[in-house]
């Protein structure tokens, strides 16, 4: 049996998503931008799916919605945009952001521009007062994410944007929602988010197309230059058949929340529950509720992250220590470590993420094979007395 228990870094296509999508791959490829029929097929297919994705988002009207290739883009595309309209130079994000996002500020930084990095608590939560106390005149942008990637904790974005903007409602605020997206509830009408921005890889899209929703009368520079496509806002040959793709996995989406909600969360925890109650070295590394349904993360202690994947790798069994984004880095994760995981679990620490093509049966099958894992790793640590005082 094969257990995919990494849909935090990308997730299958769903059937119907790729059924809608291969239409526009074969029988319905005109340019859009054209002006003869079969063209406007796909305009109105592109069109079709604006809505689908503003519907999914909760947005004011599909124009608040522009296509681009992914989350990375959209997330590059609103700070960078954002920041091309303004003399400030201040940006207020967290130390727990995807690096899409803290490359971003990193790179702003060589720039002259200044970015305060704010920390988490040991469940990754975040102190919002803290944040409000970080605003200067000088402040441009605050940042946060609205669901972590590694962890699954779940930030007040609602109540962050509506805090900053009795101190400054010129202060933008960009929402990295693409952890969010088919895990919770999200209605942006309701909000003074500014921008928000998803990929469509993480609810049963393809790779390859994302979104970010700029709300009604907020200018920004566009990223890419170049045609008329997305209001001028984003240049380039839309992607039809992707661009269908998305809206049809943004339906699908917003209708099985509901089963995310329940029965993904009660598969969760029964694997994190089994894990915890059967290895005597494992910890979890946020004890918050406050955190998406389908992630749990786990620490290991005394032993090496990268072999349990190893081991779990011959069985089926696929899971991550992290970021996809950082894969190959021998680095710990830089979310645990803001969080102060303990050092002796920091590099042991393994992502289980579901989704709603996640069965019983391969949570079953999980757990009957991943006590006998950490058994083995356990009995070639360096750290036999630590292991002994656990119990190991």
């Amino acid at each position: 049996m094969n257990v995919y228990l990494d849909n935090n870094a990308t997730t299958k296509i769903d059937d119907i998503v790729f059924e809608e999508m291969t239409a526009f791959l074969k029988e319905n490829y005109a340019n859009p931008s054209s002006m003869y029929d079969p063209a406007r097929v796909c305009a109105n297919a592109i069109e079709k799916a604006r809505q689908e994705v503003a519907d999914f988002l909760g947005a004011e009207d599909k124009n608040t919605i522009i296509f681009t290739s992914c989350g990375s883009e959209s997330a590059n595309t609103a700070i960078k945009g954002i920041l091309e309209k303004t003399d400030k130079k201040h940006i207020i994000t967290t130390q727990v952001e995807h690096p899409c996002v803290l490359s971003v500020y990193e790179s702003l930084e060589k720039k002259g521009y200044s970015a305060t990095y704010l920390g988490v608590d040991e469940n990754g939560e975040l102190d919002i007062e803290k944040l409000l106390s970080k605003i200067t005149p000088e402040t441009a942008l605050v940042s946060v994410m609205h669901a972590n990637n590694e962890t699954g904790a779940i930030y007040p974005v609602e109540e962050i944007a509506r805090e900053v903007k009795k101190i400054d409602n010129n202060i933008k605020i960009f929402v990295d929602g693409v952890q969010a997206a088919g895990k919770l509830p999200i209605n942006l009408k309701d909000t003074l988010i500014d921008f928000y921005s998803i990929s469509g890889h993480k609810f049963h899209a393809p790779k390859g197309v994302g979104v970010l929703y700029v709300k009604k009368g907020n200018l920004f520079e566009p990223l890419i230059h170049g045609g008329h496509q997305e209001g001028s806002l984003r240049a380039g040959t839309q992607n039809t058949a992707y661009i269908v793709a998305m809206g049809a996995a943004a339906r699908l989406a917003k209708a099985n929340l509901d089963y995310e909600l329940t029965h993904v969360k009660r598969l969760r925890d029964k694997l994190e529950k089994g894990i915890l109650d059967n290895v005597k070295n494992a910890r979890l590394n946020s004890k918050s509720q406050n955190r998406t349904p389908n992630t749990t993360n786990i620490g290991f202690e005394y032993i090496e992250g990268e072999l349990i994947l190893l081991y779990l790798n011959d069985l089926g069994i696929f899971a991550s220590s992290g970021s996809a984004c950082t894969s190959g880095s021998l680095d710990p994760s830089h979310v645990l470590r803001a969080q102060k995981t303990p050092f002796t679990s920091l590099h042991g620490s393994i992502r289980f993420s579901l989704s709603r093509y996640t069965t019983e049966a391969e949570i079953d099958y999980a757990l009957e094979h991943i006590p006998s894992v950490i058994k083995k790793i356990v009995q070639i640590s360096p750290f036999q007395k630590e292991l002994k005082a656990l119990g190991m």
